[in-house]
């Protein structure tokens, strides 16, 4: 199969499981809100090492927020038993202290749901209040009070859903991911989570070579530098360099959908020799989401 002279390799993407929140930061402007959000999704990369996944889902007109504000919507991906942790953390160390932010429950019909315990913060000088119809706390904070909930809901969704650009080149395969990752990015449902929703690092589970366990190392057999010196390779003739897009999403169709898109972005930049996958042989997630059948 081709699109527009690049070539979709007969692979699959290997997804699984995953439990997620959405928060809505509000503030003064959409810069502020934004801010808030890069900070409050930082260091959410991979749950290989971080404590979670996040990342920025998207842009919030003052039509679709609670308070009437500009905002933007993340979503923080993690073990269910763990979510409360995490979303609180962000919440009260990155939102919290960003000027004239507020963060809101993205899921308040999810059907489990937790408090963040935010208003301990106010020494019991914090009130409570409404704020779209929402129970909220007024919390005082030197420049005037913060406000927001304190209750979030947490929803299944799929982690892991992914796409390789393999180009001749690293420039001509950057250019291809830059564009499906900005084709990608604001559609909603989905997140990016890496460093501009681009992987230059792929990882496999555990390691081959070394005696004490690892959790991952690199994904040798997708190393264009290794082709030649090891056997299995996966790395195309003609391919010099490869990046890898990894998405997580609210559900199966939000996650296939931002998946074509970006293979049809990344191939209609002219400069990807092939579009491929990553996947552990249908052994880590439940998922397989073929390429070709994203297209049928």
């Amino acid at each position: 199969m081709e699109i527009n002279g690049t070539g979709i390799l007969d692979t699959f993407a290997e997804a699984f499981p995953v439990w997620l929140s959405r928060v809505i930061i509000t503030a003064a402007t959409q810069e502020w809100a934004y801010k808030a959000a890069a900070c409050a999704t930082g260091f959410a990369t991979s749950r290989i090492g971080c404590p979670c996944e996040a990342g920025i889902e998207r842009s919030l007109s003052s039509k679709e927020t609670p308070d009437g504000r500009p905002g933007v919507s993340i979503l923080i991906c993690a073990d269910k038993k763990n979510m409360r942790s995490n979303v609180a953390g962000r919440i009260s160390q990155c939102i919290l202290p960003t000027p004239t932010a507020s963060a809101f429950d993205g899921f308040p019909d999810a059907a489990f749901r937790f408090y963040t315990k935010m208003h301990y913060f106010g020494d019991k000088y914090e009130e409570r209040c409404m704020v779209g119809g929402r129970n909220c706390w007024k919390i005082p904070v030197m420049e005037g009070d913060y406000v927001g909930e304190e209750r979030f809901g947490t929803v299944k969704g799929i982690a892991g859903g992914n796409f390789l650009v393999m180009g001749k080149d690293q420039q001509s395969a950057l250019s291809g991911a830059v564009a499906a990752v900005e084709k990608i990015t604001g559609t909603g449902g989905v997140i990016t989570s890496f460093a501009g929703g681009i992987v230059a690092s792929g990882s496999k589970v555990g390691c081959s070579n070394y005696r004490f366990p690892m959790p991952a190392s690199t994904s040798h057999l997708l190393c264009p530098t290794l082709k030649g010196r090891i056997p299995g390779s996966l790395v195309p003739d003609g391919v010099t360099s490869l990046y890898e897009i990894v998405l997580n999403g609210i559900d199966e169709i939000s996650l296939k959908n931002a998946m074509r898109t970006g293979i049809q972005a990344a191939a209609e930049t002219g400069t990807v020799k092939y579009i491929g996958a990553s996947n552990f042989d249908g052994k880590l997630g439940q998922y397989r989401i073929a390429l070709h059948e994203l297209f049928r």
